[in-house]
């Protein structure tokens, strides 16, 4: 049996992952995206909850830039109850819904579907549970089962990080694939960017090795935190959003996401002054915003961790600790790479604070969602009409 943490042991299986999934996910993305349906699509709607959501964000950019399709990624709260009526009626197959739910039980991702199908869009189910209740009702099936794991790391309950993995990785090959049958990209750039998808495994392996002390470096240098902030633009916003995610799943530590424009209009001025705040920039579109913001963060003695490429030094410069993602990664592409430095925080302070993952699922946080409240998530009340 391993020392290292369940979570911890996760995130070595990543690169693997990524190896793993690369031809079924191709195959599977053929088989869903068929020449009608990649050629009669006009716009992507990308909707889920939770992890499912996080890497819906970050592969908007990915479907705009390979797929050539305006996309944009949905909660399926404000899809389903405020957006869905409002699709444009522009005929037969041209709006294309992918609802992303891994377990494929959530009911609002369930809700999201259905109304979408109800006004004539194409709905995709992207999930790990194709005999599930999302599989069952969605005109199409994406199916994203990833394989099991060693019996060592069975049986802990653990914050997901194969299942986004997986989520993103689907989600990228149905980019591709709609891009290539398009005319988008060629068959030769569609089949290079498939390679540097699966190339992306060895990136991660290196980034995990350099990430790794440094993550346990901040854990013991800041021992007192209250919140933790995560910032990002783009795909690297759904990225913040998925750290913040894994920092309260695993340790239960006030985490949150902002973007980094809105970073610069409201976290600026918050307290306390020495609060850790994450920057996770890619040398993308926003990465010059991002400089002037690390230097603000600095300046109000924020405790300033960069999540850069590797040798970057403008925004690293206003760091007090570097976590270098090794390599350069395309920008529609980070948010697979760019997700571990988080992952590694919050597997870290969970074990420096001996952390029960969802705080063992104790009080109204039960195993079996409880029977009333917000933790209903797979059995709460689903709309069954779109509301205008």
């Amino acid at each position: 049996m391993s020392e290292r943490s369940p979570l911890h042991q996760q995130i070595d299986t990543l690169p693997d992952l990524v190896r793993q999934v690369a031809q079924p996910f191709d195959e599977s993305a053929r088989a869903v995206f068929d020449f009608e349906l990649c050629t009669s699509v006009k716009r992507i709607v990308l909707v889920g909850c939770g992890d499912s959501h996080h890497a819906s964000y970050g592969a908007e950019l990915a479907f705009m830039q390979l797929a050539g399709i305006p996309t944009q990624a949905f909660s399926s709260l404000t899809f389903s109850r405020y957006q869905v009526g409002y699709l444009p009626n522009t005929g037969p197959n041209t709006n294309v819904v992918i609802a992303v739910s891994v377990s494929g039980v959530v009911s609002r991702t369930i809700e999201a579907l259905d109304l979408a199908q109800k006004v004539g869009a194409v709905g995709v189910a992207l999930t790990g549970n194709p005999q599930g209740p999302l599989g069952n009702l969605a005109h199409k099936v994406f199916q994203t089962t990833v394989p099991p794991l060693a019996d060592e790391m069975r049986g802990t309950v653990v914050p997901g990080v194969r299942s986004y993995l997986a989520s993103q990785t689907a989600l990228y090959h149905a980019a591709l694939r709609i891009g290539e049958v398009r005319g988008h990209l060629t068959t030769a750039q569609a089949d290079a960017l498939r390679r540097e998808l699966r190339e992306l495994a060895d990136l991660m392996e290196s980034t995990i090795r350099a990430c790794e002390p440094v993550a346990r470096q901040i854990v013991a240098n800041w021992p007192d935190w209250t919140e933790v902030v995560f910032v990002g633009a783009g795909p690297l916003y759904g990225s913040a959003m998925f750290s913040a995610a894994k920092v309260l799943e695993a340790s239960g530590d006030g985490a949150i996401a902002q973007e980094t424009e809105e970073w610069t209009h409201l976290q600026y001025f918050a307290e306390p002054a020495q609060t850790p705040t994450f920057l996770l920039d890619c040398d993308g579109f926003s990465s010059d915003r991002m400089a002037e913001l690390a230097r603000a963060a600095q300046s109000i003695g924020r405790q300033v961790v960069a999540i850069v490429p590797q040798g970057e030094s403008t925004i690293s410069a206003f760091a007090q600790h570097i976590m270098p993602v090794v390599g350069q990664v395309r920008e529609c592409f980070a948010s697979l790479v760019y997700s571990i430095p988080g992952e590694l925080i919050a597997a870290e302070r969970a074990q420096a604070l001996g952390s029960a993952y969802f705080r063992d699922f104790s009080g109204g946080r039960t195993v079996d969602w409880a029977r009333d409240g917000a933790s209903r998530i797979r059995d709460s009340h689903m709309q069954t009409e779109v509301k205008r």
